[in-house]
């Protein structure tokens, strides 16, 4: 984990890879509570026996499910000293150029892309996110996440 002490530190990373996470497993439990959080019960996420007939073999992960795990490889990624909250404000340019086999494990590659001032107290950040999967040959997920962080002192 990268720990920052200002805003103009993180600044300074304009460009360079910050951290890469440790692997979390995707579970078949995770996908089916996706679901039904979601309304999505497509058989390539929750019928393992239909699923294993389909084009992967397996039940796979909801791309949007991939997705909502950035804000878990954020957070085991960096913090920023003195910051009192910290927000999604959005996401540019999301792909997802591999599918998630129930079972595998992930993990997140994080490269500052952008800071800029949010007012009145703020910084919004642009992270370049590539989530891998382990033994995979591409990403599972790319994303550019929009990220505000308030509260923490500017130099």
């Amino acid at each position: 984990m990268k720990t920052f002490r200002s805003y103009s530190e993180v600044a300074a990373c304009i460009g360079q890879e910050v951290a890469v996470t440790d692997w979390i497993e995707v579970t078949q439990a995770q996908v089916n509570l996706f679901a039904d959080a979601t309304g999505d019960h497509q058989w390539i996420h929750t019928d393992p026996q239909r699923a294993a007939q389909g084009p992967f073999g397996t039940t796979i992960a909801h791309g949007f499910l991939t997705l909502s795990l950035l804000p878990c490889f954020m957070e085991a990624a960096f913090a920023i000293e003195g910051a009192r909250m910290g927000v999604n404000y959005g996401l540019n340019r999301v792909r997802f150029p591999a599918p998630v086999p129930v079972g595998s494990r992930l993990r997140g590659r994080l490269t500052l892309a952008a800071a800029e001032p949010a007012p009145p107290d703020g910084l919004q950040m642009a992270w370049e996110v590539t989530v891998e999967r382990e033994g995979g040959d591409k990403p599972v997920c790319v994303a550019e996440a929009l990220v505000r962080s308030y509260g923490a002192p500017a130099g």
